[in-house]
């Protein structure tokens, strides 16, 4: 399977789990690595563009193509398993609750979680601390350029 990752220029040179770590977003709390992705190159845009406007956004991303093998650990949250608020901004502490536990459970590689931005589409968090993600690697890094009129 492919996944995509849109990243800035300077952190393209592995599948780093460092940002989300230090900030804490929607899936994970302060301290817990795990790395985002989106199953296509539109919803990872989307995840992005979400957080800018046209004067903030840089001009330096990249979008990573990420082999992941298929026969690796996976597993599924269903929107259903989520509670009522998850979709909420600035996100509720129990979504990260979903992202920490997959983290220390440590059973599964990757996480097929609903994405927010775009209704049916679906992100995975790939657990940098599993025993198969280094059979993960990154194929193809391309210069990406965001078309201006998404941020009009």
């Amino acid at each position: 399977m492919e996944l995509y990752r849109l990243s800035r220029k300077k952190f393209s040179d592995s599948l780093s789990d460092k940002g989300a770590a230090l900030k804490g977003v929607r899936w994970n709390s302060v301290g817990v690595e795990l790395i985002y992705t989106a199953s296509n190159r539109s919803l990872a845009m989307a995840e992005v563009a979400v957080h800018f406007s046209l004067a903030t956004l840089p001009d330096d991303y990249v979008m990573m193509t990420v082999f992941v093998p298929d026969n690796v650990a996976s597993t599924t949250i269903l929107e259903t398993d989520l509670p009522a608020n998850w979709k909420d901004f600035p996100h509720p502490n129990s979504t990260q609750k979903f992202g920490d536990d997959f983290v220390l459970e440590n059973k599964y590689c990757l996480l097929r979680i609903p994405s927010v931005v775009t209704e049916g589409d679906f992100n995975f968090l790939i657990n940098p601390n599993h025993r198969e993600f280094k059979r993960i690697e990154v194929i193809e890094i391309e210069v990406f350029t965001f078309d201006k009129r998404i941020f009009k």
